[in-house]
């Protein structure tokens, strides 16, 4: 069975690739998880944000962006203290500041969902690699998203998180054409489940 080069670094890699890396999301606190473990990642690798995955939700109340919101000073420092997260301040505080802005735009779009997929009219872009190496960091659509996201007043949000968000959470199918989830997702995609 084939698969993209990057999934054989480690079992836990394999298992995310296989079942969750480009499987399109429209669910809103799936979707902020997946943009806070991106920010997370600036600087680290992947596979280190997956060994913390579970200790993430443990410590961010699973993601729950309400019970985000209201978090103060004394949580910030408690999460600081917590040597199974990425401890950075900027990025602890991103988490909070992003989870009050999605709150914003669900009153504004109804959902994130609806904000974020509208950018590509609801349509997973399906690009056809052949190589690992052909794959972009960042894309004129991606620079958009993050602008915009960082006018509503998001952190940590950059063109490369967005461009790594807008792959994890299916947006764009970025599977290697002989990998075997490129054929998967695409018949997700074609069977409309989920779509707005």
């Amino acid at each position: 069975m084939r698969r993209c080069n990057w999934a054989n670094s480690s079992e836990l890699m394999r298992e995310y690739h296989d079942n969750e890396w480009g499987t399109p999301i429209y669910d809103d606190q799936l979707l902020f998880e997946f943009l806070i473990l991106e920010g997370a990642q600036a600087g680290l690798s992947w596979n280190t944000i997956l060994q913390k995955r579970e200790n993430f939700r443990k410590a961010f109340d699973n993601f729950d962006f309400k019970k985000i919101a209201k978090y103060n000073e004394q949580k910030v420092e408690e999460l600081l203290n917590d040597a199974g997260i990425i401890r950075n301040r900027l990025k602890i505080e991103a988490v909070i500041v992003n989870a009050k802005v999605l709150l914003e735009l669900q009153d504004e779009f109804s959902s994130f969902s609806n904000y974020i997929w509208e950018f590509i009219d609801f349509k997973p872009i399906i690009n056809k690699f052949k190589i690992l190496e052909e794959l972009p960091s960042k894309t004129e659509l991606s620079v958009l998203i993050s602008q915009d996201l960082k006018k509503q007043g998001f952190k940590f949000v950059g063109p490369t998180i967005i461009y790594s968000f807008m792959q994890a959470v299916g947006m764009t199918n970025d599977h290697i054409i002989d990998c075997f989830r490129f054929k998967e997702i695409n018949q997700i995609i074609k069977s409309g489940v989920n779509i707005k």
